[in-house]
């Protein structure tokens, strides 16, 4: 029987690469999204493409009614989710002065809250069948701290402390909770910056260039695959020697 994967921000970037990877291994994939429709349909066609097995559910991760609905139905059409992924999340970038309660809430709510919602959502099921794997999205600003990013490096340190919290918690339930944070990345969300500030940050790594998807995908797919099944409650960080 095929294994079920839920992927939370899987129309684009690293989750996207995420989706395909874990279909090209036989695993069916939930895609959740929030509104990139047709980004969304288009993941599940290229899959469909492949041979793969792939929906789509909508739902805002800040609404743990909504996450509670996703994860029903997921259950309902593709069976019991063996992985959760939650990778969906937004960034920011802005002085401490500059931010607002509204940036604070929305980032907290998205980041934080929704990680929480999703992995409490599913827990149900895993600690039921006393089995499967959580990995957890956080960031190199998660571990570091990043200028101008208090809001974001603070929720995404708080992934990693639910990490390490949750994976004492349910790994007796033979569950493993494990963290992936990457460094610089070729996404839509680093598109914005200017061609400056890419070069520096290229610089700035010991390899001399920014991540891809593809790379961060495959520490992921690890993380939730049988050959990491003595790893719970551990952050692994493809940043190319940027953090050490």
């Amino acid at each position: 029987m095929k294994k079920t994967v839920l992927i939370t921000g899987a129309s684009r970037g690293i989750g996207r690469a995420t989706a395909l990877l874990f279909a090209r291994q036989g695993w069916q994939v939930a895609a959740g999204y929030l509104r990139s429709t047709t980004e969304a349909e288009s993941l599940i066609n290229q899959i469909a493409s492949e041979g793969g097995t792939a929906k789509a559910y909508q739902a805002d991760i800040a609404d743990p009614a909504a996450v509670s609905a996703m994860v029903q139905a997921v259950e309902a059409e593709l069976g019991p989710i063996d992985c959760l992924v939650n990778n969906a999340g937004i960034a920011q970038q802005k002085l401490i002065t500059d931010i607002t309660t509204e940036d604070w809430a929305r980032m907290v709510a998205t980041n934080l809250s929704g990680t929480f919602y999703c992995c409490q959502a599913v827990l149900t099921g895993m600690i039921r069948r006393k089995t499967g794997a959580i990995v957890n999205l956080s960031s190199i600003w998660g571990l570091t701290g990043a200028s101008c990013e208090v809001h974001y490096s603070t929720v995404k340190a708080g992934v990693i402390g639910l990490t390490k919290a949750l994976a004492k918690e349910v790994g007796p339930s033979g569950i493993r909770v494990n963290c992936v944070a990457p460094g610089v990345i070729e996404t839509e969300m680093n598109a914005a910056l200017s061609d400056e500030t890419r070069a520096a940050l290229a610089g700035d790594t010991p390899l001399l260039r920014l991540g891809t998807p593809d790379e961060v995908a495959e520490c992921i797919y690890f993380l939730a695959s049988d050959k990491a099944s003595f790893l719970t409650g551990q952050i692994l960080s493809p940043n190319g020697g940027f953090v050490i």
